[in-house]
């Protein structure tokens, strides 16, 4: 693995939204980078930051469109910096994942969440890696929108972010291309960690 990685959060863009469990994505970037450093290039539809993690060029990218719109962002990203989806991570909200919970995996479906939905309409390649983030489920199809839209309970949030801070943890392997190795240290980790119920 060489070349520059590119690591995309997803989320809603606003204030409005920032708390919301559906910004997960997001949470998680701003564990890699504190935050900062974050660009808005009107043209790429998203905020960019330029940075090196762990001995690697990174570029951390935020949609800067709502969360159905990610994959025109993620495409202009893409190709601005010339990254192939080989070198793509994308950290995004986990319905099928309690909180505290989180899982690398590369390539397969959309799961049927809007963002991915929208990036696998964008790019020709979906064999990108993905960080799902657990947020639980509110057990009826009806209640999603509005579950995914809201902010996570208190106990619910410390869950989702120690569950970021332990995919933080394995990113110098993911980096180095040790991805093996950083999927079962996270999933080794998580497994230790109770995680906290959708409706706690």
């Amino acid at each position: 693995m060489s070349g520059t990685f590119l690591i995309i959060g997803l989320g809603n863009p606003g204030s409005d939204y920032d708390q919301t469990r559906h910004n997960a994505g997001f949470w998680f970037l701003d564990a890699l980078n504190n935050g900062s450093g974050f660009r808005k290039q009107s043209r790429l539809s998203a905020e960019v930051c330029r940075t090196r993690l762990h001995e690697r060029d990174c570029l951390l990218a935020k949609p800067a469109v709502f969360m159905n719109h990610s994959g025109r962002a993620v495409r202009a990203v893409m190709d601005y910096y010339r990254v192939s989806a080989g070198n793509v991570l994308v950290a995004y909200d986990e319905l099928d994942l309690p909180p505290g919970t989180a899982r690398l995996k590369q390539g397969g479906g959309h799961g049927g969440h809007n963002g991915m939905r929208d990036i696998f309409r964008h790019l020709d390649d979906t064999g990108f890696l993905r960080l799902r983030i657990g947020i639980g489920h509110p057990g009826h199809k009806d209640a999603v929108t509005n579950y995914v839209l809201g902010r996570p309970t208190l106990k619910q949030e410390v869950a989702i972010r120690y569950s970021i801070s332990e995919a933080v943890a394995v990113m110098p392997d993911l980096l180095s291309g040790n991805v093996a190795k950083a999927m079962k240290d996270l999933h080794t980790a998580e497994d230790d960690q109770p995680a906290a119920e959708s409706g706690d």
